[in-house]
């Protein structure tokens, strides 16, 4: 069996993958450093993190590597991470309880509409929007910002984690409310033309 039909038969060969696997491998490690205070290795393995998110999407289209386990993969990595690492900083009290209530309760709202909308037209397709996509980097520029603070007090750090956090909560909310337009538009579109597509 050749390499090509290996990585048919496992997409867990792929190294597209394997970096999203390591991104998730990698949050129990940053949890028990912002635990344990060590804020320079969690900035560390945070800026790690972010690399293999960039990497991955960019392997897999250069080696054309590209599978279903992996668009379904890399979107979770992505909030398990964040949605874990917001928890732990609001639990250390280093980010306001409101920025992490409102990010929580919305991924754990979109993931409930997708799992009525799958149970309900089967469908399993959830491309995310320009809108969803800028809340993603703007979470991330958050996170880094937070923990960039615990290490440093400069001026411009202090701006620019208030910045980071102002753009997650509104990116947060407005994201959150394209979603919900974007399904009842979809919604009324099913009822209208009385099919269900998949």
């Amino acid at each position: 069996m050749d390499d090509v039909s290996q990585t048919r038969s496992n997409p867990f060969r792929t190294a597209p993958n394997l970096l999203t696997l390591m991104r998730i491998c990698l949050a129990p490690f940053l949890v028990d450093a912002i635990l344990e205070g060590r804020f320079a290795l969690s900035f560390a393995l945070f800026v790690a993190a972010g690399l293999t998110d960039a990497l991955d999407g960019t392997l897999a289209r250069i080696l054309k590597q590209r599978t279903v386990l992996g668009q379904y993969l890399d979107p979770v990595a992505d909030k398990l991470l964040l949605s874990t690492i917001f928890l732990v900083l609001m639990h250390e009290h280093l980010i306001p309880i409101m920025v992490t209530v409102l990010v929580f309760g919305r991924d754990v709202g979109i993931l409930l509409v997708a799992a009525i909308l799958y149970a309900a037209v089967g469908r399993r397709e959830f491309k995310p929007s320009i809108f969803g996509k800028a809340n993603t980097i703007a979470q991330v520029t958050a996170v880094a910002a937070v923990l960039l603070h615990q290490l440093t007090t400069a001026s411009w750090v202090v701006v620019f984690r208030a910045l980071a956090l102002d753009a997650t909560v509104a990116l947060t909310v407005v994201s959150g409310l394209h979603y919900a337009w974007a399904v009842s538009r979809r919604g009324n579109s099913h009822a209208s033309n009385g099919t269900v597509t998949k």
